[in-house]
């Protein structure tokens, strides 16, 4: 069994919305992060940068939420077959964590880079139902929770982007992310 560490307010949601789209069984664990119970030396030997999610499974101890994503789709997602793939499902998992993610929630970057990748997004899902065409994959998780979470953490909509609107109303209505993401967006 996979025990998923995690904390309120934290991407251990990403996490646990992947493990509920992949029908697995699995613990979450939720950390005080107000009583440092992240910086204690139990948590530690998990992560040793004190940050959650985290997850463990048998002998592995993984920590970053791109990471722990693409694991779970090699290990798991048996629509995941070839290098190629997992290249794919890599570059978006990295685009969202590394380039979308502080290019729209780092304010310093924001004014300069949201337009040009929100431009970008769209266009990108005007032709297809999902990131990588009609199959729903860890991609959708990786980018879709940032799209979730900018109309409640920033109050920034999609009125300009119709394919954005679109494609996030159809993850909206997936069961596994009402069950996580949904619950916290929406409470």
């Amino acid at each position: 069994m996979i025990s998923l560490y995690g904390g309120a307010r934290t991407r251990a949601s990403i996490v646990q919305w992947y493990l509920e789209e992949l029908g697995l069984p699995y613990e979450y664990i939720s950390l005080d992060l107000q009583a440092g119970e992240h910086r204690q030396p139990a948590f530690l030997e998990i992560n040793p940068v004190g940050k959650v999610p985290a997850i463990v499974e048998g002998d592995l101890k993984l920590w970053e939420s791109g990471a722990i994503l693409l694991y779970l789709a090699d290990q798991y997602d048996e629509t995941v077959e070839t290098p190629a793939q997992r290249a794919e499902l890599a570059q978006w998992v990295l685009f969202a964590n590394a380039t979308f993610g502080p290019g729209v929630f780092v304010e310093a970057s924001r004014e300069r880079e949201m337009p040009r990748l929100l431009t970008m997004l769209n266009q990108h899902l005007e032709t297809r139902s999902f990131i990588l065409g009609d199959r729903f994959s860890i991609a959708d998780v990786a980018v879709g929770s940032f799209l979730a979470y900018m109309p409640i953490m920033l109050k920034i909509g999609f009125d300009d982007y119709a394919a954005i609107s679109s494609y996030l109303k159809r993850l909206m209505e997936r069961p596994a992310f009402q069950k996580t993401i949904g619950a916290r967006v929406s409470g």
